[in-house]
């Protein structure tokens, strides 16, 4: 009896391992999903947690950039694989053979610029990131519960590197322009989110994009906050609503500030000298 009660304790001990079953549907995977967390829900706690939500986002993220890295790297390698086509050319006669063969090349078609988000710049798939004049802010949302000591971060002039130990950076390249190193800070907030703040060196340019390569914005659609513009010396600050009313009157059409300046100068000059005519005159 001692005996069978020691292998009853034991085997109490041991966690179990619970069988499942489901079939995958290509064309509806949002159903296996769903026999997944009823499986969890049923024979676990883990949706019991407060933070259940966050980790399954944290895996799909870590998921799809995994599958995103994956077809990059297999991408390469079927253009490094791929055999250089040679072709044979029949020679016809002489007098052909010397004409020199016309080539048409199709222009290459640049992608257009897309409308920034609410602060001004561009939300993409592991972070998002905003901008006045003078700084860059940079979001990245992380695990629940990361610490100060688990984030690699590394700023220079012209590049940022940002990730977590043991894992693949998760931003690393150079800067649409130039920043202030020195001036430049990091901090997580409510260990959850990792806030980069980037002080421009030069504080008189919108960026297009934060790290060369990303989707770049189109900086015309830029809408400062009035708030911000209080915060300028009076010089940046007219050179700034000059930039913003010239923006605005491309968008609809109209002359900008400079033409309606030397549109009032003719004016003037019209009603200073009656005598002249200028019914052919043109107002540009």
């Amino acid at each position: 009896m001692a005996i069978i009660s020691e292998l009853e304790e034991e085997s109490t001990t041991r966690p179990s391992i619970l069988p499942f079953r489901a079939t995958f549907d290509s064309s509806n995977p949002l159903a296996f999903l769903a026999k997944v967390f009823d499986f969890l829900g049923e024979q676990s706690d883990f949706l019991k947690k407060p933070s259940a939500e966050e980790e399954i986002a944290a895996a799909v993220r870590a998921a799809k950039e995994k599958l995103r890295k994956t077809e990059k790297k297999a991408e390469k390698e079927s253009v490094g694989n791929k055999p250089v086509e040679q072709e044979t050319v029949k020679p016809t006669t002489a007098a052909s053979s010397s004409e020199p063969m016309e080539v048409e090349e199709k222009p290459k078609q640049e992608a257009s610029p897309i409308a920034p988000n609410k602060g001004n710049g561009y939300d993409l798939e592991n972070y998002s990131w905003v901008q006045t004049l003078q700084e860059v802010t940079v979001n990245i949302p992380v695990p629940t519960g990361t610490k100060a000591r688990s984030v690699v971060y590394e700023i220079k002039k012209n590049r940022l590197k940002l990730g977590l130990k043991g894992q693949d950076p998760i931003i690393d390249g150079e800067l649409y322009r130039s920043v202030k190193p020195d001036d430049c800070y990091w901090n997580i907030e409510d260990q959850k989110m990792i806030s980069i703040l980037l002080t421009k060196q030069d504080q008189m340019e919108w960026w297009k994009c934060c790290v060369k390569g990303e989707p770049e914005i189109d900086t015309q659609k830029v809408e400062p906050e009035n708030s911000k513009l209080a915060d300028l010396d009076p010089e940046t600050r007219s050179t700034v609503e000059k930039m913003m009313f010239d923006q605005r009157q491309k968008q609809m059409g109209l002359p900008t500030s400079d033409e309606l300046q030397k549109q009032d100068i003719l004016k003037k000059f019209m009603s200073q000298h009656p005598e002249m005519d200028f019914s052919n005159a043109k107002i540009n």
